[in-house]
């Protein structure tokens, strides 16, 4: 074995958002060789294309960071990749690489939904569909999405508080309802978010609503006055008002039907009225029977998210399964993918992030959950006998990403790519640019060459 051909871990790292490239530092730093496979041109997943897109300070600020953590030697990237059972390689593809450890970090990539009738209607959406829009990523900033004048938003996180952002301040709509099937006392949003529209807030609609259940949330030893409080805090530093948008919640109702008009649009929301019981220390909502009509044309479902099921590991309740007894466990925790048929672990893949659980946390949240991923990987790699001559590994992975039929992005590219953007941003007299489409991208990394001269 030569010099340059020196054995170590090697590791592909599929997923290129906080969890991966956290993760990928964190094998790194411990002596593995890494491949940080991504499906989209660029790294920094929901960091790139999941906070809301003005907060300019907080993303350049994480784009620092993975530029740090691209800059590693030990770390190799490849993006406009995909990995699946239909993708450009399988989990088998990257096995015959020689990779000794795959850890799957691609968040969750599909949509979850309630199997609502009308779903299927214009003018319902899923959340994530238009972060993915306002925030530039491909192909979703070229779709079209038709956002009529009156919005209700099933969930009341802070994803249901972005789409209510970007209604209220940037498409300036007549109004938006935050549909919730439980109580004031139970909102999952934070005091921030809420002030990105507590200006536009109807705080007459929010006492009648509050006293309205307040019997309930006493019955339940709910403080109405503490959730008052909490909502209304937010106002002290809200954002400033720049439109007419009016913005409500309605408690206590479920989402039973969206109805249609003879155009195929949506034109309203049929919606239960629920009460709530205790359950094991929490609450849980009970449908009683009696409904009513909201008077909305668009309806979004802020309610979660799930892992793409043709991905190629076991599914189960919208997660990739993990094994109920793992031989690595960090923190109590399993990261060890894990087939419910064999019963048996799948011995050299690993899950983290929201790959482990679906719309967990932020930022932070998924940086610890894939380095706690990572750390998991380098118990099982101690726990190998021999370790490949890695440099030999590496160039048939780059030959292999080579005969893919498409460009495949390396660092050198997002380089090329990033100054391509800062030009543009200069040219424009903008505080930041981005290429909303592949093609936009590809060619600034690529551009066309000359025609010959005849």
């Amino acid at each position: 074995m030569t010099a340059t051909e020196q054995a170590q871990p090697y590791v592909a790292v599929v997923g290129a958002g906080p969890a991966g490239l956290y993760a990928a530092k964190y094998l790194a730093d411990n002596g593995a060789r890494v491949a940080l496979l991504n499906r989209d041109i660029k790294p920094g997943g929901l960091a790139e294309y999941g906070i809301y897109y003005d907060k300019y300070k907080m993303k350049e600020g994480l784009r620092r960071q993975f530029r740090q953590i691209l800059e590693m030697p030990a770390i190799d990237y490849y993006g406009n990749v995909t990995v699946g059972e239909q993708g450009d390689l399988s989990l088998d593809d990257l096995r015959q690489l020689g990779f000794q450890a795959i850890l799957v970090a691609v968040g969750a990539q599909a949509t979850k939904w309630l199997g609502l009738p009308g779903e299927e209607l214009l003018g319902v959406y899923h959340a994530k569909d238009l972060v993915y829009h306002y925030n530039r990523l491909p192909p979703y900033s070229q779709q079209q999405f038709h956002i009529g004048r009156r919005a209700a938003l099933i969930g009341v996180g802070n994803v249901m508080m972005d789409i209510a952002h970007w209604m209220v301040h940037d498409l300036k709509i007549d109004e938006v309802v935050a549909v919730a099937r439980r109580g004031p006392a139970e909102v999952k949003f934070t005091k921030k978010e809420m002030e990105t529209v507590a200006a536009n807030l109807d705080v007459a609609a929010l006492n009648a609503e509050l006293a309205r259940v307040e019997p309930l949330m006493h019955s339940l030893g709910q403080s109405p006055e503490e959730a008052r409080e909490f909502i209304l805090s937010a106002e002290k530093n809200a954002l400033p008002r720049e439109s007419d948008t009016r913005f409500y919640f309605d408690f206590l109702s479920s989402p039973s039907r969206i109805l249609g008009d003879q155009q195929g649009r949506a034109c309203g929301l049929l919606v239960e009225d629920t009460t709530l019981l205790p359950s094991n220390g929490d609450t849980k909502a009970r449908g009683l029977g009696t409904f009513r009509e909201l008077d909305v044309d668009t309806v979004v479902f802020c309610i979660g998210d799930r892992v793409d099921e043709e991905f190629g590991l076991p599914v189960q309740w919208n997660e990739f399964v993990k094994s109920p007894e793992p031989r690595f466990p960090v923190d109590n925790t399993s990261y060890e993918a894990f087939d419910p048929n064999t019963g048996q672990a799948i011995p050299d893949v690993f899950v983290a992030g929201w790959a482990r659980k679906a719309s967990e946390g932020l930022v932070g949240v998924a940086r610890k959950d894939g380095i706690q991923g990572a750390q998991a990987v380098i118990q099982y790699l101690g726990s190998r006998s021999s370790l490949p001559a890695v440099a030999s590994l590496v160039q048939e992975t780059r030959d292999r990403m080579a005969r893919l039929p498409h460009l495949v992005v390396t660092k050198a590219d997002l380089q090329r790519l990033e100054a391509a953007e800062r030009t543009e941003a200069e040219r424009l007299h903008q505080e930041f640019f981005k290429y909303d489409s592949n093609e936009a991208m590809l060619a600034a990394i690529q551009p066309a060459l000359p025609e010959p001269v005849a």
